[in-house]
């Protein structure tokens, strides 16, 4: 049954009333309800995934090798989203529909389609962001030998994030979770056979599965709480204030849904995957790095966002120091190593770790609209950036900025796309980055004044990270396109379906920042609040520049930009000469990565891998194998007996019952003579005997 999520509709209109008097926030009423476009929504889901199961099976058969099926699936998905994204824009839109699938007790399992501000945002980012990357793989996997393969599980990919952001509840929310982590793991082993990149997948695979873990317990004790596995009935608990068992639990609940976020967000320290993950084609990095996998955890809390929010101080309010935290310390800690890194694709791996911290943060702080907006423009520039990588990779067969250098006279469109993503994710006016930064950093301040003390330690490391971020990009930029070129290949412009989606993620990098220009035009924040009007729920989102932030935000990277060209665009000898600068003890520390992954082999991994597993597989030969080796003498021994008593009794009564009858009927055989009178003279004495038996008896 498909029905319309009407009763949280009333919440929204109530809630947008009592906030209409609040003093910040504009809360935008919801103009559709119903009709085809929001109905039939569902597609945008079932799409991609129908065509990752037709390609898998079909996809060797068809003319372009499967990849016209993956790329149409995800070009419906951009169209549809861009639709929605506009009427959005324009009307407002709130639906949910929902499928009861099966009854377990009192709760509902159903599978549903979100229409509203924040999953359109997210359909619109993957179909956009997916149909440019798709068409840029198309060029870079030319000739790959699992070629039909990778589009499978890439739209797959696509399609375990769709199912995440259109689940109207935490079931299939979690499907959706954890499709995205086994075609991640799919994807980034799609090399396998090079041992790394295995051990690359299982790493990201067995991180989440910890932080997937959390998830789960967090989940169960929000519906335990709540009676149901719903958004719409947790947030209507929230907004009303109730105080219950969801009150009660509310931190547990909230923390381990936040520690479940960290991992799919890859926030400190749990991390370490992210970075490795590098492993897999080019164009997955992209995705996942910009509408995909990595920014579930940054959704997840925004779907939940009135609980952590906690306006009537009964839920996860007290959560929300630890996020902002986390988010802290990641955007600060994992910006500093991508300074000492070769590989061009760790450098914007670790700066999507940093960026993630930086909508983490915001969340933590508060700012609903901030954090989500970061997530919004991030997803162009970052796809660019790596797409961008990809295109350099693929003209030089090395990832390693050690074999490039000097390229912008030879890939032209490759270099000025790169600089526009650069300057977008450094912040640089117009850039996308600078609007949806600096409203990061003016929402910690915020905070901060608003009496979150933490916020403004983290204000601090907000800045500094923006200073390492123009520095590190500084120099990748500086050893990869000037100087002269020190590699061995003969590198060159990619091809054209390569090039055509850098030009179309650079247009977005430069304008996708103008929807949220703080005193000019703020239509997305109205645009996310169509589900749950946060005027009234504390959402604090600028209402003008924070100008003392911006001016030093924006010094800071411009002094890093100058810095690092300073350092790093002398050319030298070798790119390893040209990299000057190295700091006795942080440097070996940034190399190392803090340790982390050291930590965790020591500390975790061998332990498993040695001790435990030795007893475990003691464990197993003696007890394990013993009780079953014991089990099965037991039952051998049984049809031992079984067999005998079979053989000698069974066997014995059918064969004598045999026996005797055959001998009665040899006795018989000779009275059948086939001679009538014979025959009457028995039947005569059988009667005299009956009639004897009579008289006596």
């Amino acid at each position: 049954m498909i029905q319309l999520a009407t009763s949280f509709q009333q919440l929204i209109l109530a809630t947008a009333e009592e906030g209409s008097n609040a003093a910040e926030g504009h809360g935008t009423v919801p103009g559709i309800t119903d009709g085809f476009l929001v109905e039939w929504a569902w597609l945008i889901v079932v799409v991609p995934l129908v065509a990752a199961f037709l390609i898998a099976f079909f996809g060797k058969k068809l003319p372009l090798q499967g990849w016209e099926l993956a790329f149409g699936s995800i070009a419906f998905v951009g169209v549809y989203g861009t639709v929605l994204f506009f009427l959005n824009a324009t009307e407002g839109i709130v639906y949910e529909g929902t499928i009861n699938v099966a009854d377990i007790g009192s709760f509902a399992i159903e599978w549903g389609w979100m229409v509203d501000g924040l999953s359109i945002m997210m359909y619109f980012l993957v179909g956009v962001v997916g149909m440019l990357v798709f068409m840029y793989a198309k060029g870079y996997m030319h000739g790959d030998i699992r070629y039909t393969w990778f589009f499978a599980s890439f739209s797959l990919f696509a399609g375990g994030m769709l199912v995440l952001v259109s689940a109207p509840n935490l079931i299939q929310l979690i499907v959706g979770w954890e499709l995205v982590g086994v075609s991640s793991y799919l994807l980034i082993g799609h090399y396998w056979e090079d041992f790394d990149n295995v051990d690359a997948a299982n790493k990201a695979f067995m991180v989440n599965k910890v932080s997937d873990a959390a998830l789960f317990i967090g989940a169960i004790i929000m519906a335990v709480s709540v009676g149901s596995f719903s958004f719409d009935a947790v947030l209507d608990v929230v907004v009303h204030g109730e105080s219950g068992p969801l009150s009660q639990y509310a931190f547990w609940a909230g923390l381990a849904i936040f520690i479940g976020a960290m991992g799919k967000s890859a926030q400190f320290p749990l991390h370490v995957w992210l970075p490795d993950a590098m492993a897999g084609p080019t164009p997955v990095s992209a995705l996942m790095h910009a509408a995909t996998m990595v920014t579930a955890g940054v959704y997840l809390l925004g779907r939940l966002f009135p609980f952590y929010l906690d306006v009537s101080g009964l839920f996860a309010g007290d959560v929300r120091t630890i996020i902002i935290i986390v988010g802290g310390l990641t955007l600060f800690l994992t910006g500093l190593i991508a300074i000492v890194q070769d590989d061009i694709k760790k450098v914007l791996a670790y700066s999507t770790v940093s960026q993630l911290g930086y909508m983490i943060a915001a969340m933590g702080a508060g700012a609903y609209t901030a954090g989500l907006f970061h997530l919004f423009t991030h997803a162009f520039f970052k796809a660019l950036l790596f797409l961008g990588a990809g295109s350099l990779i693929h003209a030089v067969h090395s990832n390693n900025m050690s074999d490039m250098g000097g390229l912008r006279k030879k890939m032209p469109i490759t270099f000025w796309t790169f600089i526009i993503g650069t300057l977008a994710l450094v912040g640089i006016f117009p850039f996308a980055g600078f609007f949806s930064k600096d409203e990061i950093l003016a929402s910690v301040k915020y905070a901060g004044g608003d009496g979150q003390g933490v916020a403004n330690f983290i204000l601090v490391l907000g800045l500094i990270g923006a200073f390492v971020t123009a520095f590190y990009m500084a120099r990748a930029v500086a050893l990869t396109f000037f100087g002269e070129y020190k590699g061995t290949a003969h590198p060159h412009e990619s091809p054209k379906s390569m090039a055509y989606p850098l030009i179309g993620l650079a247009f977005f990098a430069i304008t996708a920042g103008w929807v949220n220009i703080p005193g000019v035009y703020t239509g997305f924040t109205d645009w996310l609040a169509t589900r749950v009007p946060l005027s009234g729920m504390g959402d604090h989102h600028a209402e003008s520049f924070d100008w003392p932030v911006l001016i030093i935000s924006t010094l800071l990277v411009v002094t890093a930009l100058v810095v690092g060209w300073r350092v790093y665009g002398k050319d030298a000898d070798t790119q390893m000469a040209r990299d000057r600068i190295r700091i006795p003890v942080l440097w070996p520390l940034l190399e190392n990565k803090y340790y982390i992954d050291d930590l965790y082999m020591s500390g975790i991994v061998r332990p498993i891998m040695g001790p435990f597993a030795r007893a475990i597989l003691w464990i197993d030969m003696h007890v394990v194998d013993g009780i079953v080796n014991g089990v099965g003498l037991g039952a051998l021994g049984v049809a031992k007996g079984v067999q005998s008593f079979d053989s000698n009794v069974v066997d014995g009564l059918y064969n004598a019952t045999g026996a005797g009858t055959g001998a009665a009927g040899t006795i018989l055989r000779k009275s059948f003579t086939g001679r009538v009178q014979q025959y009457a003279a028995f039947s005569f004495v059988g009667v005299i005997v009956i009639v004897v038996l009579f008289i006596i008896f």
